[in-house]
């Protein structure tokens, strides 16, 4: 397999499910993990992820936005670890702010529509949420068997 195409089915690989793991550097430069949900936008290489203003992955970011982001396949022999540098949203502030109407963008292509916009949009004003925007600058790890052959 060529480096391009190995490449290609590790970046594939990001966008076959929703789940993975946040990878964010503490204070004292240990890794900080968080489950999380993602949605992969290939033609920006960016993988986004609804976060909350007050918790450890966010203040880490601020601090230092290098990030890396660990996704695996089903049957968890295939991984990929994508490696970037973060962007943050604004927190959203309105329930019609940019950050909110990014996060809608981010719920319908992970989760698809929801019940009640109203609601969800003055939860996400609420819960002091933002957009965490991983620009995947490195990719390694194992594509699946039927990738590499």
């Amino acid at each position: 397999m060529t480096q391009d195409a190995t490449q290609n089915a590790l970046l594939a690989l990001l966008s076959q499910g929703h789940g993975g793991v946040l990878v964010t550097l503490k204070r004292d430069g240990r890794p900080q993990l968080s489950n999380v949900g993602h949605a992969y936008y290939p033609d920006e290489r960016i993988i986004r992820v609804s976060i909350t203003d007050d918790r450890a992955k966010t203040r880490n970011l601020r601090r230092d936005p290098r990030a890396s982001y660990h996704v695996t396949s089903s049957d968890r022999w295939a991984y990929t670890v994508a490696e970037g540098t973060a962007d943050l949203s604004p927190v959203a502030q309105d329930p019609y702010d940019d950050t909110v109407e990014e996060l809608i963008r981010l719920y319908r292509d992970v989760l698809g529509e929801h019940p009640d916009w109203e609601d969800f949009r003055a939860a996400m004003v609420r819960d002091r949420r933002l957009v965490l925007r991983l620009r995947v600058e490195r990719v390694y790890g194992i594509p699946k068997a039927a990738d590499r052959d």
